[in-house]
C-alpha cells in the first residue's frame, strides 16, 4: 500500500513521506507479509542514502533501525560537510576530490535547506613556513573545488594579518598568531539530514521502521534470504524476507558478523569523539577556527547560538550505544581552545556535551587519528552485503556503491539517480526564503520564526505554518528554550518519526545539549504535546520523561569521571528507553 502511494499523483508528497504512527504501523506490516528486493539494516545516514538509491532505482526496499533515525555515529559528529582538507597532507586527493564534489552537490542541489557555507580561520603562529604551507594546502583545496566545478560559488581564501585577524576574531589571543588564513568548508544538522534522507526514501516507497532490532540474519544453505527482527515497541518478532541484504551498521558491524557465523573480510574499529557547547557570547568571532593539535585537528564552529568545539579521536572499546564523555576529555577540548583564546574557556561555561564513535576502517596496530577516511563494500555471503568507512560527506557514495553490488546480483534495477535528486524541501526552498517576510505576514508569525523554520524543514515550513493557522497555541515557544517552539514537538512526531521523548529532544530539535538545562525543564510539556499524536496515556507520559531526565542525570555524572571506563560505568546507570543492549 504504502508503495501505490508514494506513486500516486492525487496524493501530496508530504502524505507519502510522512514518517508517522500510521505509517509505521503500515509498513510493519508490509515487512511481515512482503518480499523486498533490498534489506539495509541501519538508520544512519549511510543505511538511509542506501534505502533512497535502491528505492529510486525501482527496487522494493525496507529498512529496519534498531533505535532512531541517526541515533548512532550520524547525529554525533562535528556537523561538518567537508573535502577532508588534511587528508591532504595524506596525499589522499581522489578522496578530497570526491567529498568536494558532493559538498557541492549538497549545498547546490540536494540539501541547500540543510547544508551551508561556514567560514574557517588557520592561525598562523610562525611567519616563516606556515603561511606559505598552509596557504598552499588550502590553495590546492580551492583549486580542486573549482576544477571540478563543485565549489558552487564557495569564496577563495584570504590572508589577514594579526591586526586583521583580530578584528575579525577578537577573542583570539594577540601573542598566539602572527596572522591567519581564512577558507570556506560546509555545516549541516547532521541528525535533520538522515531524518530528511530517510523521509525522501519514504517517498520513493521505501518501507522505513524505527525500533526494529535485527536479532538474527536467516539464511538459505550459504544464501542469505532475511532478517529476524524484533519490534521494540510492541516486543513482537517476525522475519522479514528480502533478496539482499545490506548492513550499514557502522561500528555494529561486528555484531552482525556474529550472526553469519562468519569473519566479513573488513575490520571496523570505534574512534570516540567528544564535543562541547558553549554560548556565543563565551568568545566573540565572525568565523570559526580550525586547529591544529599533536594528535589531530580541533574546531571551533559557529553552532547557532552557540560555538560547537570539537574533537577528540581515540579507541573506544566500552559501550557502542551510548559513548560517554570523560572529565578528562573535556579538559582535553578546554586546554587546546584556551591556547589561543584571551579569556579562557571554563567548565561553567559548557552548555552541552556529547560522545560520538566513529567507524574507521582499520588495521590493528594504527592509531585512530591516522586512519583512512576510504570506505568499502564487501559481500561475505551470498545476498548480504556490508558498507563500512567513510564519512558524512560521502555518504551517497558510499550508498551508490553498495547498492551497485546489490543491482548487478539483482539483475534489475535502474542506474542510481541520487546526484541529481533534491531532498525532501529542497524544491521550492529558494523561492521560499526570498518570499519569507510574506510568508510571516500571511500566517502572522515573525520573519525570525519563518526562517528558523527554512533553515530546518526547507519548503516543508508551510506544513508547519498551517498547524500554527489551526492552533494558535503551537507558535509558543516550549519552556526555556528560546529557539524552538511547539509545533516542532508535534511535528516530530507527526511526521518525523520520533516514537520517544528522548527522539524529539535529542535529534528533532538538538534541546538536549543547547540548554544548560539540557531538556529537563520543557520534558513534561514535550512529552504532552507527543502524547496526543502518539495516544499516551499519562503513565506512559510520566514514564517517558522519568527516562529522559535518568539520561540527562546519567550524562551529567559520566562527564564528572576521569576517564572511559568509570564515565562509561555512570552513564550505563540509565537504561535506554527502547531497553537495548546491542545493535
Amino acid at each position: 500500500m504504502a508503495e501505490n502511494n508514494a506513486r500516486d499523483p492525487r496524493i501530496s508528497r508530504f502524505a507519502a513521506s510522512r514518517l508517522g504512527p500510521e505509517q509505521r504501523a503500515r509498513d510493519i506490516e508490509r515487512l511481515k507479509s512482503e518480499t523486498f528486493d533490498v534489506l539495509v539494516i541501519g538508520g544512519g545516514v549511510v543505511g538511509a542514502g542506501a534505502a533512497l538509491d535502491a528505492a529510486s532505482r525501482g527496487l522494493k526496499v525496507a529498512l529496519v533501525e534498531a533505535r532512531d533515525l541517526a541515533s548512532g555515529t550520524s547525529s554525533r559528529a562535528t556537523k561538518l560537510i567537508h573535502g577532508g582538507l588534511r587528508y591532504l597532507e595524506q596525499l589522499e586527493f581522489h578522496l578530497v576530490r570526491e567529498a568536494l564534489k558532493e559538498r557541492g552537490l549538497l549545498l547546490g542541489e540536494l540539501a541547500p535547506h540543510l547544508v551551508r557555507p561556514v567560514p574557517l580561520l588557520i592561525p598562523i603562529e610562525h611567519r616563516v613556513w606556515q603561511r606559505p604551507f598552509y596557504g598552499a594546502g588550502i590553495m590546492l583545496y580551492d583549486f580542486l573545488g573549482t576544477l571540478f566545478g563543485t565549489s558552487r560559488g564557495m569564496p577563495l581564501q584570504k590572508h589577514f594579518t594579526r591586526k586583521g585577524t583580530r578584528e575579525l576574531f577578537p577573542s583570539l589571543r594577540k601573542d598566539a598568531l602572527v596572522g591567519s588564513i581564512k577558507f570556506h568548508d560546509a555545516q549541516v544538522d547532521d541528525a535533520r539530514f538522515v531524518m530528511t534522507l530517510a523521509r525522501t526514501a519514504l517517498a520513493q516507497g521505501a518501507a522505513i521502521t524505527t525500533s526494529t532490532r535485527v536479532v538474527d540474519i536467516n539464511k538459505d544453505e550459504r544464501e542469505v534470504t532475511g532478517a529476524r527482527v524484533r519490534d521494540l515497541e510492541s516486543g513482537e518478532e517476525f522475519d522479514v524476507k528480502a533478496s539482499t541484504v545490506i548492513g550499514a551498521v557502522g561500528v555494529w558491524s561486528d555484531d552482525i558478523s556474529e550472526m553469519l557465523h562468519k569473519k566479513i573480510g573488513l575490520h571496523v574499529r570505534a574512534s570516540k569523539g567528544i564535543h562541547l557547547l558553549v554560548p556565543r557570547s563565551a568568545i566573540s568571532g565572525d568565523a570559526g577556527l580550525f586547529l591544529f593539535t599533536e594528535k589531530s585537528v580541533l574546531f571551533c564552529l559557529p553552532w547557532g547560538a552557540h560555538w560547537l568545539i570539537g574533537t577528540t579521536d581515540t579507541d573506544w572499546h566500552l559501550d557502542r550505544a551510548h559513548p560517554a564523555a570523560s572529565s578528562a576529555d573535556i579538559e582535553y577540548l578546554l586546554e587546546h581552545v584556551n591556547k589561543v583564546l584571551e579569556r579562557p574557556l571554563l567548565k561553567s561555561d559548557i552548555e552541552g556535551v556529547y560522545a560520538g564513535l566513529r567507524p574507521l576502517l582499520a588495521g590493528e596496530d594504527e592509531s585512530t587519528s591516522k586512519l583512512s577516511r576510504e570506505h568499502a563494500v564487501v559481500e561475505p555471503m551470498l545476498g548480504m552485503m556490508f558498507v563500512a568507512g567513510g564519512k558524512f560527506t560521502t555518504y551517497r557514495v558510499m550508498a551508490k556503491d553498495v547498492v551497485d553490488v546489490a543491482v548487478e546480483r539483482l539483475r534489475k534495477g535502474r542506474k542510481s539517480a541520487t546526484e541529481h535528486m533534491p531532498l525532501l524541501g529542497a524544491d521550492g526552498y529558494q523561492t521560499a526564503w526570498k518570499n519569507r517576510a510574506e510568508l510571516a505576514r500571511r500566517h502572522r508569525v515573525s520573519t525570525a520564526m519563518v526562517e528558523h523554520f527554512l533553515r530546518r524543514y526547507g519548503s516543508l515550513t508551510v506544513e508547519l505554518l498551517k498547524m500554527i493557522d489551526e492552533d494558535r497555541s503551537l507558535a509558543e515557544a516550549l519552556p526555556n528554550t528560546h529557539e524552538y517552539f511547539e509545533v516542532e514537538i508535534v511535528y516530530a512526531a507527526l511526521a518525523e518519526g520520533a516514537l520517544h521523548l528522548d527522539d524529539a529532544l535529542t535529534r528533532r530539535t538538538r534541546i538536549s545539549i543547547e540548554t544548560v538545562h539540557r531538556g529537563t525543564e520543557c520534558a513534561e510539556r514535550a512529552a504532552e504535546l507527543m502524547a496526543g499524536v502518539l495516544g499516551w496515556d499519562a503513565s506512559t507520559r510520566k514514564s517517558e520523561v522519568e527516562h529522559y531526565l535518568a539520561r540527562v542525570a546519567a550524562e551529567r555524572e559520566s562527564q564528572q569521571m576521569p576517564d572511559d571506563q568509570t564515565a562509561d560505568a555512570a552513564r550505563l546507570g540509565a537504561h535506554d528507553v527502547r531497553g537495548l543492549s546491542g545493535v
